[in-house]
């Protein structure tokens, strides 16, 4: 008899084979709407500073009003995906916005403009990343979330690689204004793709799964519910989020440094290409980072991407003029930083959230990562103008330290979660 019902259960559970259809054609939407955006995002700091005049302040605001625009969306939509039972209605829409909305950069005549377009542009990213980061994990086996959000975040970035090196050669040939137009080929093919290839996955709780009796809670309800864990381990994200600002400002950062021995066309193009690099380390270490995710400690393999961020921050902060191969080689350790951080924050959520709270969890994951990119950018850039580049990197070097030894702290096996969990919980609702 129990074996009879061990077989049932087995033959509920996702597949074995982690790269399936689902996982393979997220991947290849994410391609090109990266593509799409980051093309924008490359030039967006030259768009600012040379066609519309603006500074690292505008930049920042961009950045972090961009962020928590989409911030406001991604827990509806989690938890939306998570009460209807389907992802992919609310993932389609969140590609259709972006690939409208980054394209009619091209028309800005003010930087004001800019924050309204871009912010409108990542109001579809919230809207699509939740429920597709639950599409992913509900389309697996648990033993495989670790190198299924490492191939998305490899495809996501290869995505964002090809954007920037398509800027980078179309920046002798076409205006500023006209590569932002040229961004609307890789929204289209996003579009298409997640329309006609990706497939709904049924993802409703097992009755064991849940203690409660009630199938259609309140949002309010839906976040109570979260796994006290997993509660504590959005405390260490939060921290970092607050240091973690835009890597827009780095490649802002290079330009200035190389400005006084380049001058202005090589020290934007080398800006564009250093922006590149970090993009192909990304690419490069997201899937080996989230093969050793599911075999070691991912809260561990974390902290490690935290501190890679302090360490990476640290270098940008001295003053003077810079060598490019040194810039290239903090380029790359922000690139692998960031690989470390996205794709194994994704695949330690799905670790601790059931799949019925999959939406509403990285929607609170997703939240609270965009309201401290929106402080963190917005900071940075404040000090940086108000007092020095070194200054506001020191800031956020500080802070992503702290993260590291929250995370390690909190998500321990021994911590007491109770009175902790109860000051979340008040937070997220």
């Amino acid at each position: 008899m129990k074996d009879s019902k061990k077989e049932a259960e087995e033959q509920k559970r996702p597949a074995k084979k982690w790269l399936t259809g689902n996982v393979f054609y997220v991947g290849l939407t994410s391609l090109f709407s990266d593509a799409s955006h980051e093309m924008a995002t490359a030039i967006l700091p030259l768009f600012l500073t040379i066609t519309l005049a603006a500074g690292p302040l505008a930049l920042g605001i961009v950045e972090g009003v961009s962020d928590i625009s989409a911030s406001f969306a991604k827990p509806f939509a989690g938890y939306r995906s998570d009460k209807t039972g389907k992802r992919k209605p609310l993932m389609s829409l969140g590609y259709i916005l972006t690939g409208i909305f980054i394209p009619l950069l091209a028309g800005a005549t003010s930087w004001f403009e800019v924050l309204a377009l871009r912010a409108a542009a990542w109001v579809g990213r919230g809207v699509r990343g939740a429920p597709r980061d639950a599409l992913l994990a509900d389309s697996v086996a648990p033993e495989n979330h670790g190198k299924t959000f490492g191939f998305h975040r490899s495809m996501d970035t290869l995505g964002a690689l090809i954007g920037p090196a398509a800027a980078l050669l179309l920046l002798p040939l076409l205006s500023l204004r006209e590569i932002l137009l040229f961004t609307a080929v890789g929204g289209i093919g996003s579009i298409v793709v997640v329309i006609l290839k990706v497939r709904e996955v049924s993802h409703r709780p097992e009755e064991k799964e849940s203690e409660h009796s009630d199938d259609h809670p309140t949002f309010r309800q839906a976040l109570s519910r979260l796994p006290a864990r997993y509660r504590l381990f959005l405390v260490g994200v939060g921290i970092f989020g607050i240091s973690n600002f835009a890597p827009t400002l780095f490649s802002l950062r290079a330009y200035q440094l190389l400005l006084p021995t380049q001058g202005s066309v090589v020290a934007s193009a080398s800006a564009v290409g250093l922006y590149t690099l970090l993009n192909v380390a990304y690419a490069a270490f997201s899937y080996p980072i989230g093969h050793l995710g599911d075999r070691f400690q991912k809260r561990k393999l974390l902290a490690l991407g935290y501190l890679a961020f302090a360490a990476g921050t640290l270098g940008f902060a001295f003053e003077g003029s810079a060598i490019f191969y040194i810039l290239a080689a903090l380029f790359l350790l922000i690139g692998f930083q960031v690989a470390v951080v996205d794709t194994i924050e994704a695949a330690y959520a799905a670790e601790l959230l059931p799949t019925g709270l999959r939406g509403t969890g990285f929607g609170a994951l997703q939240t609270i990562n965009g309201v401290g990119d929106l402080m963190s950018s917005a900071i940075v850039g404040l000090l940086w103008t108000l007092f020095s580049p070194s200054f506001a990197f020191g800031y956020a070097a500080i802070l992503s330290i702290m993260a590291s030894l929250a995370l390690l702290r909190l998500t321990q096996a021994k911590v007491p979660l109770n009175g902790i969990c109860v000051c979340v919980e008040m937070l997220l609702a």
